[in-house]
């Protein structure tokens, strides 16, 4: 049985793009696919927030001299691209109803996030997904991401990095000898200036004692794992103590 009955999945754009660094890679997408369709039978209520990186990146609107918030908007219709295309692949692998909502009117493709209808098609067991963010530039995907989990009531937010698999002492991609995270409190995480989402999200989450798990997007069984209990990637909250993923659990 899962210990979750709601939850938000946060998706980076990248996890679009699995080894390339954009654009879609059809593997990786039958993957999100597949992760999502197989939490979905476990009965748990599915919210996923997916972001546009793939598609459109701050340093391409630097290079074209593109101003920030024109830049933003560019990133915010990218993520209803990534929207679209996920519930294109669940419904092609016979996946359940799926609903896309953004914060930006678009009735044609989808339809507009309003936060009661959102939680009762989770409560009918439609997979929601949430796009353009806050529907404002300046602000990252994390930010919506932490702030529709707590609209939503759900009990954790279960964000997928690409190629990391959860929260490290320093960067594993330069430092061999970066340990991770099994465990973090929200004020070490602070505290350690450690790499999670940026901080104005962090610090909501905190605040309202809405749990993270932090797991690599391109490990099979991940979301499903973690939802039945498994000790993958690196969990952050308030109800624990911090520790490495190599040092023995303490005794119950």
């Amino acid at each position: 049985m899962a210990r979750y009955r709601r939850v938000l999945v946060k998706l980076s754009g990248g996890a679009f793009a699995g080894p390339a660094e954009f654009g879609f890679d059809k593997a990786a997408v039958d993957l999100l696919a597949d992760e999502l369709i197989e939490l979905a039978q476990l009965g748990v209520q599915l919210g996923v927030m997916v972001g546009g990186g793939n598609i459109f990146r701050g340093r391409l609107a630097e290079q074209c001299g593109i101003e920030r918030a024109e830049a933003d908007n560019i990133g915010i219709m990218a993520t209803v691209v990534n929207s679209l295309i996920l519930r294109g692949a669940v419904a092609a692998r016979g996946g359940p109803e799926v609903r896309v909502m953004t914060a930006l009117p678009i009735n044609a493709v989808a339809e507009p996030y309003i936060r009661l209808r959102a939680i009762k098609h989770l409560d009918k067991g439609l997979l929601v997904v949430f796009a353009a963010g806050t529907g404002q530039p300046y602000v990252t995907t994390d930010y919506p991401a932490v702030q529709r989990a707590l609209e939503i009531r759900a009990e954790v937010l279960l964000a997928a990095k690409r190629g990391v698999d959860g929260v490290f002492t320093a960067d594993p991609k330069r430092d061999a000898s970066a340990r991770r995270y099994r465990t973090v409190t929200y004020d070490d995480v602070l505290r350690q200036g450690l790499d999670v989402m940026d901080q104005a999200a962090f610090i909501l989450a905190r605040d309202h004692h809405l749990p993270i798990h932090i797991f690599d997007a391109g490990r099979p069984g991940a979301l499903r794992e973690i939802c039945l209990g498994q000790d993958l990637g690196t969990y952050i909250g308030s109800d624990l103590s911090t520790s490495l993923a190599d040092t023995p659990l303490p005794a119950p």
